[in-house]
């Protein structure tokens, strides 16, 4: 059977959501994964972006990571998406390529696909469950599949959030926690979606 197709899609202005991503990758690729890395293009105002120096720093660091496209998504056998919280719901700039894909939602293009979300924000309750459950209202009408870690693997005793990796920015980088619980996500949605691409094969 042909490897599974995984696109790690997410947006970053500081640098967590892109360390927390490229565990993700991680974890895809050690499950056997084909695996696209691909961020969402940046469109907050320049002087919004030059007023927090981490936020130049990051944009500078992160450029040669591929942005993010339609193609990606239709692509992917499983998809997981990656934001900051913005008051509780995804970043405006993952929500404006979420509108986007109208089209290839309309041709059944995302349809049977492994869906899975992970966040961060700046405080311990600064809205990480209700970002990653607005995402999946929009996989619900996508008629994906959704695939959280829930409390399947000992490290999610640890970091205690069955509904996907997460991390509190405010606290400093993800740590060791975080980065493994990310790793463990990505192998699990890659394993879920291998199993059901071998079940539609048989």
């Amino acid at each position: 059977m042909e490897p599974v197709n995984a696109a790690i899609v997410y947006y970053s202005a500081t640098g967590t959501v892109h360390a927390l991503a490229r565990a993700v990758a991680e974890g895809a690729e050690k499950a056997g994964a084909e695996v696209r890395l691909r961020r969402i293009a940046e469109t907050a105002p320049q002087a919004a972006i030059d007023a927090n120096p981490a936020w130049v720093q990051h944009l500078q660091d992160s450029a040669d990571v591929p942005v993010a496209a339609l193609d990606d998504l239709g692509w992917a056998d499983v998809v997981l998406f990656g934001t900051p919280t913005r008051f509780g719901n995804p970043a405006a700039q993952l929500k404006a390529f979420i509108d986007t894909t109208g089209p290839l939602w309309f041709a059944g293009g995302l349809a049977g696909k492994v869906f899975s979300a992970f966040t961060a924000s700046n405080t311990a309750h600064g809205g990480q469950e209700s970002t990653i459950l607005a995402l999946s209202n929009v996989f619900y009408h996508w008629g994906g599949i959704i695939v959280p870690p829930g409390y399947t693997d000992p490290v999610q005793f640890r970091s205690g959030n069955p509904y996907g990796a997460s991390h509190v920015a405010g606290d400093g980088p993800p740590g060791e926690v975080a980065v493994e619980a990310a790793r463990y996500q990505g192998r699990r949605a890659v394993e879920t979606a291998a199993a059901l691409k071998a079940g539609r094969a048989a």
